[in-house]
């Protein structure tokens, strides 16, 4: 359940146009002001005299007050929220496992393979609004970034900070198959997705077997599409760095191990993708989006918290306050 903002509303507004009563009541008072002045029963003492101007000038307004907290209870001024409340067990949770070795800043995709995945894994996040989504990241180790969530925010701020250097080097593709499918193992989702997104091969040794994984997704329910990032051929790729810590690129030949990505995809019922420049990555993503489609509705309740009885009080305070004025005056005039 997410919260909107507050909001503010008359629920019966039409009672406002009962304010225009006030027009002649005010001209009527104006012209029976300039006719005759006001009468006090003494002038021997004057600050009796104010006291009186002043209980007078009271009697003359209580009316209004009256009538305007009368009107306004009646329009039932109220303020409130609206929260979206969604049957989680009826959208589709996504895992993001995202591959951030130092191969991930070749320059065969604009900039690089890194930046384009950031931009494009972003649009697609914002484009699942009914979906939870979760991002996990791996090199020689696999880290979990976000957990499952409705917090797109969260997600998109750190797809924008996914960094090749917080992890060990190397390309355990096993180790982000699996951190991703222990987090929906759990999940009650209708649709249980991971796209996992690497441009190399397995280099770590004795990481988790990518079979192991995909063989824990198909028993849990879970797809996996897979996205091989990464032209055909050669590309720009670090390989060094020089005294200064930079990092060289140099020529050097695309390996991305399809057989493996083909053989995820094909144990838990997902698809294999080729991305191998900014816009054929775009499509990926675009053909998921339309695999993936979710029909979760989400319901809007209002939260009203209404204010007429407040006004209703002040007109009995005020109505009160003018009855024993009246009498108190009328008294001491007596």
């Amino acid at each position: 359940m997410t919260l909107d903002f507050l909001n503010f509303e008359f629920y019966s507004p039409w009672f406002l146009v009962l304010f225009a009563v006030f027009i002649p009541l005010i001209i009527r008072d104006v012209r029976n002001k300039k006719r005759s002045g006001i009468l006090v029963p003494s002038t021997q003492n004057m600050e009796e005299s104010k006291s009186i101007v002043f209980v007078l000038f009271l009697l003359k307004i209580s009316k209004y007050l009256i009538l305007t907290c009368l009107i306004i209870a009646m329009a039932r001024p109220r303020t409130f929220t609206i929260s979206q409340n969604q049957d989680d067990s009826k959208g589709i949770d996504i895992m993001l496992s995202v591959d951030v070795s130092l191969s991930m800043l070749a320059k065969d995709l604009e900039p690089d393979r890194l930046t384009a995945l950031q931009k494009i894994a972003k649009e697609f996040v914002t484009s699942r609004p009914g979906d939870r989504i979760g991002l996990v990241t791996y090199a020689g180790e696999a880290f979990t970034k976000v957990p499952v969530t409705s917090d797109h925010a969260v997600v998109i701020e750190e797809l924008d900070n996914l960094n090749t250097r917080e992890l060990i080097q190397g390309t355990a593709i096993g180790e982000g198959l699996s951190v991703a499918v222990a987090h929906l193992v759990n999940s009650k989702a209708k649709s249980k997705i991971i796209i996992l997104m690497t441009d190399g091969v397995n280099t770590i040794a004795n990481a988790m077997p990518t079979q192991v994984g995909a063989e824990l997704a198909r028993s849990n329910g879970i797809k996996v599409y897979t996205v091989g990032i990464g032209t055909n051929g050669y590309a720009l790729m670090p390989t060094a760095q020089d005294l200064f810590g930079d990092l060289i690129f140099t020529e050097s030949e695309v390996q991305i191990d399809e057989p493996v990505l083909r053989e995820i995809a094909q144990t838990t019922g997902g698809k294999y993708f080729r991305a191998t420049t900014n816009q054929s990555l775009e499509n990926v993503y675009d053909e998921i989006n339309q695999l993936e489609k979710t029909e979760l509705k989400s319901t809007k309740l209002y939260n009203y918290q209404e204010y007429f009885r407040n006004f209703l009080w002040i007109a009995l305070g005020v109505l009160l306050l003018d009855a024993l004025l009246r009498w108190v005056f009328y008294k001491f005039l007596s």
